[in-house]
């Protein structure tokens, strides 16, 4: 009977608390926006499943490995232990993301139509007018943010997954969970949030407003463009350096067109084994303590805030460049600067449509989009150099 009290004793039902409870259920809510309503199903999936083992009471998949006096290992790390602390505490995961994101990225569109860089740039309004916000907050003592967790919030609204969590990694781990859901559930969001606030500053008018087709672009503009970003970027702001090398080395293997099964291989295999191990080490950091706090709701709230002023901010450059441009630009494409790669896009051209079903905005709006991934990363750039120190 002892033998059988003691393994009813170590058994999960009799070690489980309340948070643990709703955080598992918490899991179960992320996979079912993945499975029944596709929201982000590559990230969400393994997120909420690893949501649901580190919550597990008793099963140590993400316990750390237990040293004695003398440096002896006494029991191993479980798991997800070394899935967060090999590919997301050291940043090795989101920088190889960045790297397919880069080889699945056509910069075609941008390099037709450089000024709708500055859509990208102005769609990054949110991270900083967020951040501000979160020292705010901080600062009055409604919820306790340090400078460097809002850097790490406001990087959200940039709407780029593996940019908020490689930043996160760096300034604030401890929020790691939280943002990292936050991110990739307005990314999935993007077709809920974004055509309101869009039918909201734009008139029917300006909605119907054609565009006309874009130029072809050159092999040769193709191959420079990325080495140039690269080096400027390294050269002005180092810190930005490590998102962008992989993105431009990506697509330089995209455009090069002479290393075809490398890029292959980066815009399928690797990137989908990585996302895996991802959503598993994000999901790690989603336990009870961790998450189940005021500060939590404090972060879903401002990320939702700097995604709605980012897509507000595309679209008001875009009327602003109107009136000193003789070639109109529809301000729909301005909300693509936020950089949910394509999903952006494809809501700017549904509005559009929705306008005139003749018009076709995907490829112009894929512009900003693009333009929208690399404003994200210098943003990310000059958040970890401005705040590292403190």
């Amino acid at each position: 009977m002892d033998q059988f009290y003691s393994l009813w004793m170590s058994s999960g039902i009799m070690q489980m608390q309340a948070g643990q409870l709703i955080m598992m259920v918490v899991g179960l809510v992320l996979l079912y926006l993945a499975i029944g309503k596709g929201f982000e199903p590559l990230l969400l999936v393994p997120i909420g499943f690893g949501t649901i083992l580190a919550n597990i009471p008793g099963a140590g998949f993400d316990a750390a490995p237990v040293y004695n006096a003398l440096g002896t290992m006494e029991s191993p790390g479980g798991l997800l232990y070394y899935v967060y602390h090999g590919g997301i505490e050291t940043g090795l995961f989101p920088l190889i993301i960045f790297m397919g994101v880069g080889a699945m990225t056509d910069f075609g569109p941008l390099l037709a139509n450089p000024k709708t860089l500055l859509l990208g740039a102005a769609a990054q309004v949110g991270i900083f007018v967020t951040v501000l916000g979160a020292v705010a907050l901080g600062h009055f003592g409604i919820l306790d943010f340090s400078i460097r967790e809002a850097a790490s919030i406001g990087i959200i609204g940039g709407a780029d997954g593996p940019t908020a969590i490689f930043v996160t990694s760096k300034l604030a781990p401890d929020l790691l969970g939280a943002i990292a859901v936050a991110a990739y559930s307005y990314m999935a969001l993007v077709p809920i949030i974004q055509p309101p606030i869009m039918r909201a500053l734009t008139t029917d008018a300006e909605r119907k407003i054609k565009m006309h087709q874009l130029r072809p672009v050159s092999k040769a503009e193709r191959i420079v463009f990325p080495l140039s970003l690269l080096v400027l970027v390294a050269l002005l702001l180092p810190d930005a350096a490590p998102l962008l090398g992989m993105f431009c080395f990506g697509n330089l293997m995209r455009e090069s067109g002479v290393v075809n099964r490398l890029s292959d291989t980066t815009q399928n295999a690797l990137i989908n084994i990585v996302t895996i191990f991802l959503g598993l080490g994000v999901g790690s950091k989603m336990s009870a303590e961790k998450f189940l706090n005021p500060e939590t709701m404090g972060i879903l709230l401002l990320g939702a805030v700097a995604f709605c002023i980012g897509t507000a901010s595309g679209v008001i450059m875009a009327k602003v460049m109107n009136r000193f441009s003789k070639e109109q630009i529809n301000p729909l494409i301005g909300a693509a600067g936020v950089s949910a790669v394509p999903m952006a896009a494809r809501v700017a051209n549904k509005v559009g449509l929705e306008a005139n079903p003749q018009n076709f905005l995907l490829m112009h709006a894929m512009g900003p989009n693009v333009a929208g991934v690399i404003g994200s990363a210098v943003a990310a750039g000059v958040m970890i150099n401005l705040v590292s120190g403190m």
